[in-house]
């Protein structure tokens, strides 16, 4: 079987992912990442979602975005906002986030012989982060093959992105057909400790009218 790196927050969308990668036939790999965000029940939550779909290993980094902060999600004089409506990137974008996490994968891919990457980035429901932007991925593949061992020997690296183009309704579908239990994952911004969401923050909104498109009961928990 070959191998992939599955980047796992333990949200809707990067679960779905590690369906997806699963249902391809690959052994997977999961990588999740202790950041610094306030919220930690997402780790809960991929730690739960990796051994249902048998990730071979799962791994969770631990580095401080918080020390850096500039982003509500990490830093403790920035409240995290409710959902509205802008074309601006929200204060909820945390500085380079995904090009960190695919750097360690990148470095993970390395070590373990792995040509693929799958990271749940979506450019359609989403709050408009720079990095989950087409472009943005595949200027970073390229980057990857240039930067290390195995690409520059010919092994080519891929950034792959089954959801970039799908919308939260299709994600839930397409997740439900590949037994994705929704009730398990955390996707909120400001979760409690219990996993329950605020049901007022960008993710939570996204989410919410992601299931009432897909005509699917909400499994969320709420506070």
């Amino acid at each position: 079987m070959p191998k992939a790196i599955v980047l796992l927050s333990g949200g809707l969308d990067s679960t779905t992912t590690l369906a997806i990668a699963k249902s391809q036939g690959f052994e997977c790999y999961a990588l999740s990442f202790d950041y610094g965000q306030k919220q930690k029940s997402e780790l809960d939550s991929a730690t739960k979602i990796a051994k249902i779909f048998a990730a071979v290993e799962h791994k969770i980094m631990h580095i401080s975005l918080s020390d850096f902060g500039g982003s509500a999600l990490t830093d403790a004089n920035i409240k995290v906002p409710d959902f509205k409506e802008s074309d601006e990137i929200p204060i909820t974008y945390v500085p380079a986030r995904n090009t960190i996490f695919l750097s360690f994968a990148m470095a993970w891919a390395e070590v373990l012989d792995c040509q693929s990457i799958f990271i749940g980035v979506n450019a359609l429901d989403y709050s408009g982060y720079p990095d989950c932007r087409q472009e943005y991925i595949n200027a970073f593949e390229a980057m990857a093959n240039l930067a290390t061992k195995q690409g520059v020997e010919g092994k080519k690296l891929s950034i792959l992105t089954p959801l970039i183009n799908l919308n939260k309704a299709d994600i839930i579908k397409k997740g439900l057909s590949l037994k994705v239990d929704y009730s398990l994952t955390t996707t909120c911004y400001q979760a409690n400790d219990k996993g329950e969401a605020c049901g007022v923050c960008d993710a939570c909104e996204y989410r919410r009218i992601g299931f009432k498109s897909a005509g699917i009961s909400d499994p969320t928990k709420y506070q």
